[in-house]
């Protein structure tokens, strides 16, 4: 008796301890699952799942020509899938997807027993559910603790989602490799195609990639990446999702994988992108990377690509010249790695014809380019070159260079003589002429061609690009500091000293704005601020941004008018003729060539009344130059003409002339008196003026006979010599 009242206290004690025990452990288990459960995802963050959106860059003429992401990612909806994509993914991710609750404790359990018989990592047991709960709100760290999050985190997303939605977020929000996330950036960069047309073999291609996007990469291995589709393939067929006949047919299919392509990195036109990058996001920071934003800028992808061509067609010849001048001087020596000369000496190296000193030369002294094309009536920005190769240059030559603009700062100091009531005809001598430059050392300079001469026409003197002529009327005409006040109005922002070498482009500019001062001669005296961004939408079709124009008059048109005539003659007979001869460039069109001291700095920048465009050629190094004879109408204008002709061209615009304001009038003059001609003139030219300032008297000098029936006839003749 006392034996069985001993076993039965002893049982209660042990009831009672084990239920002890029992509570100890739920309570534990309870505490553990609060104190974890503290910084995981509250029901309201679940609930609102918002990925990561990649920003689409638009050109104008809807063209993607970039994309802004962390994680590139577009959403789809699960019902615009085919099937099989989804069922590619739950018969080898998880096969008893729909029998859940967020865990598969059986497969854990087995995993775990796999993987410590192994003594390493062999199988892994998360769900469906459980890989988004990781890559949702967890991170990959392999902790015990961050394991035991996900499960909480699992059962959570079942308590919130269907099993529908679940698999929608999966396929919208995994990696699939090469900064692609989701199933629809996945299709688009390696089959070039949308998610609703994926056939049986790409789905199971892609849902092979979830387990490691870069091992079974198709860039890096296609192989593996096959062999895993086929293992996809034997998972479906398993599970019943296909039928023997589709897994023999796609098993039998070679993948077809988009080739990669420089864009997917840099996109079109980069150095424009990037600008507009740096522009947006200073105002939207690092909401532009994951907001998906719709950025619908100005840039023409169309004019880039003839940007493109005109540039890489030429620059290697300006590169080819510049580099036989610089070997030949033996500037190459210094960089040339002394193992090499160890093995083959300098001089073979020269005399060699291999390829050797050409590449080093081009790799330690690149000759670099800048080009912008805008439209003058509103500075819409069509495209922009500001380097030779983006991905090894990032500096934007186009918007950050500043550099001398050599004769192409002459139609500025042109404007301020024509603003300030001298015509095209005005004559001043072609004869030596000392300046002062900024630090005080005077300048004797000539002219390109070394020609000297008499009085001399403001159209001959541009025309020819005459410094001797041009530095006169900054001596003799109008003043340096008025000369900088022209240049500021026409848009450009650096410091120009008011000294006597301004005549001849002495201060630095910036390419992109010199090329929007051209642009007020072809808009009528309106400056138009280049701008990049027409309009930025939220992912839901706000729009956030609306831009317009900006557009201030800063020069009359009359004067604006005379300027396009004078730099017209600079295309159709002077240093820019080259547009007309060898390049067919045959629009009505205006421009000038530019080229600094010992040949350092090349230009041309020109326009029609749709495009103006800049060219700028040099080496970022000041001190190179490009070489004797690499002028402007070298360098530059062999890039600008053909681009300009196939800009037109592909956009099919019509052939416009330039429109002549009311206040100025087109006459016939006397070559030599400069006076309204008669019909007895020996030479004799068309001008444009401003009505005020026309000349009104019939020639002095060629007037036949003296007759009165010779006056008579003269002066009718002047009425039909000045056209309004």
């Amino acid at each position: 008796m006392n034996n069985y009242a001993g076993n039965s206290g002893r049982s209660k004690k042990g009831i009672l301890f084990v239920a002890i025990f029992f509570i100890a452990f739920i309570i534990l288990s309870f505490g553990v699952v609060l104190f974890l459960s503290r910084d995981l995802p509250s029901l309201t963050q679940l609930e609102q799942y918002e990925p990561e959106l990649a920003t689409k860059v638009y050109s104008r003429d809807g063209v993607i020509i970039k994309e802004l992401f962390t994680q590139k990612r577009m959403l789809i909806s699960l019902d615009d899938m085919p099937d099989y994509v989804w069922q590619s993914v739950v018969a080898t991710e998880d096969h008893i997807f729909y029998d859940h609750w967020g865990l598969n404790i059986p497969r854990f359990v087995k995993a775990m027993f796999v993987n410590i018989a192994s003594m390493n990592y062999q199988q892994g047991a998360s769900t469906i559910t459980q890989q988004l709960a990781r890559q949702l709100y967890l991170g990959l760290e392999k902790k015990i603790s961050r394991k035991l999050k996900e499960w909480i985190t699992a059962i959570q997303i079942e308590r919130t989602y269907t099993k529908h939605e679940i698999l929608e977020m999966y396929l919208n929000y995994m990696n699939f490799g090469h900064g692609n996330y989701g199933v629809q950036a996945a299709s688009l960069a390696f089959f070039d195609k949308n998610a609703h047309d994926l056939t049986l073999d790409e789905a199971a291609l892609l849902a092979g990639l979830l387990q490691r996007p870069t091992s079974y990469s198709p860039y890096n291995h296609l192989d593996r990446a096959v062999r895993r589709r086929d293992i996809v393939l034997s998972n479906m067929l398993r599970r019943k999702y296909i039928t023997q006949e589709q897994y023999d047919a796609a098993i039998a299919i070679q993948p077809h994988i988009l080739p990669r392509n420089s864009d997917d990195e840099y996109g079109i036109g980069p150095y424009f992108t990037e600008y507009v990058r740096q522009e947006l996001q200073q105002r939207y920071q690092m909401d532009l990377y994951k907001d998906g934003f719709s950025v619908y800028t100005t840039l023409d992808s169309r004019v880039q690509a003839a940007a493109d061509s005109a540039v890489k067609a030429h620059l290697p010849y300006v590169q080819e010249r510049f580099n036989k001048r610089f070997i030949e001087k033996d500037k190459i020596l210094p960089y040339i790695p002394e193992n090499v000369l160890k093995k083959v000496p300098y001089e073979k190296l020269k005399a060699d014809s291999s390829m050797y000193l050409d590449s080093l030369t081009t790799a330690v002294a690149p000759v670099q380019v800048a080009l912008v094309a805008m439209d003058p009536t509103n500075g819409h920005i069509l495209a922009m070159i500001g380097g030779r190769d983006f991905g090894q240059f990032k500096f934007n030559r186009a918007l950050q260079a500043h550099r001398q603009p050599g004769s192409t700062f002459k139609p500025i100091v042109y404007t301020a003589a024509i603003d300030n009531g001298y015509p095209p005809t005005t004559r001043l001598l072609n004869q030596p002429i000392v300046l002062y430059l900024p630090n005080g050392d005077r300048w004797a300079p000539a002219n390109y061609d070394h020609s000297k001469g008499g009085p001399t026409t403001f159209r001959e003197g541009l025309r020819r690009s005459l410094n001797l002529v041009t530095a006169r009327v900054v001596q003799e005409i109008v003043p340096p500091k008025t000369i900088v006040d022209y240049a500021h109005k026409l848009g450009l922002t650096t410091e120009i000293l008011p000294v006597d070498a301004i005549a001849l482009g002495s201060a630095d500019v910036i390419p992109i704005e010199m090329i929007s001062a051209f642009a007020v001669f072809a808009n009528g005296g309106a400056l138009a601020k280049p701008m990049g961004i027409l309009q930025v939408k939220d992912k839901y079709g706000n729009t956030l941004e609306d831009n317009r124009p900006q557009l201030t008059h800063v020069l009359r048109a009359e004067t604006a008018y005379i300027m396009v005539d004078l730099l017209k003659t600079v295309i159709n007979r002077g240093t820019g003729a080259g547009a007309r001869s060898r390049y067919h460039f045959l629009r009505p069109a205006g421009g000038k060539t530019g080229t600094t001291n010992d040949f350092t700095d090349a230009w041309f920048i020109g326009f029609t009344t749709q495009i103006v465009a800049g060219v700028w050629i040099g080496l970022d190094d000041p001190s190179e130059t490009l070489g004797p004879g690499v002028a402007g109408s070298v360098a530059a204008l062999p890039i600008w003409a053909p681009f300009m002709k196939m800009a037109h061209d592909t956009l099919d615009l019509p052939i416009e002339d330039f429109h002549m304001p009311p206040g100025v009038v087109r006459v016939d003059i006397c070559d030599e008196t400069q006076m309204v001609a008669s019909e007895f003139c020996p030479s004799i030219s068309s001008e444009v003026f401003e009505q005020k300032n026309a000349p009104v008297e019939t020639c002095t000098k060629h007037r036949g006979f003296g007759s009165s029936k010779s006056f008579n006839r003269d002066t009718t003749e002047k009425k039909k010599r000045i056209r309004f």
